[in-house]
């Protein structure tokens, strides 16, 4: 099962430079915090809608190949993250294998859990950083998030009924 917002998800195209965006488009894409919390902070209950989720092999995740250290299999997670049942935002999450030791391997059992929930209540997050991109009138961004100091990336890209907008 797949979902068009994903398609334009994975068509993001990435900026060098920071786009001129208004103040509270760029309070939205540069946020440090949770998505999710900042969602529940508009009044909203957040819940996760899960695309797909499993091992892939390196064809699958050409795109982020460059953030991420070479290995033969990443667990991707694909999901729509919704405000009262509407989509707000479609997420993409690219984790290898050797990520997945150790307390990191609870990001296989997250299910229809929101991943902030689970990253935003570790006391070894990092991010190294969030770059912007744009596919036709959306925005998007993704971040490299380092658990323990393993690597992850997150892609999201804000949907139509998102607050962004």
């Amino acid at each position: 099962m797949s979902h068009p917002a994903l398609a334009q998800l994975r068509a993001l195209r990435y900026y060098t430079t920071l786009p001129e965006l208004d103040a509270a488009q760029l309070d939205w894409l540069l946020l440090e915090d949770s998505m999710t919390k900042r969602f529940e902070q508009q009044g909203k209950r957040v819940t996760v809608t899960l695309i797909r989720e499993g091992f892939v092999g390196q064809d699958e995740i050409v795109a982020e190949q460059a953030l991420l250290p070479v290995e033969a299999r990443y667990w991707l997670r694909e999901i729509l993250l919704c405000a009262d049942g509407e989509p707000w935002l479609a997420g993409r999450t690219v984790v290898p294998e050797s990520t997945l030791s150790g307390p990191e391997l609870q990001l296989q059992q997250l299910g229809n859990t929101p991943l902030g929930r689970y990253l935003f209540t570790s006391s070894t997050l990092t991010r190294d950083f969030i770059e912007i991109g744009q596919d036709a009138e959306l925005w998007g961004r993704r971040s490299r998030l380092r658990l323990s100091g393993k690597p992850l990336l997150l892609t999201e890209l804000f949907l139509p009924a998102s607050p962004l907008y």
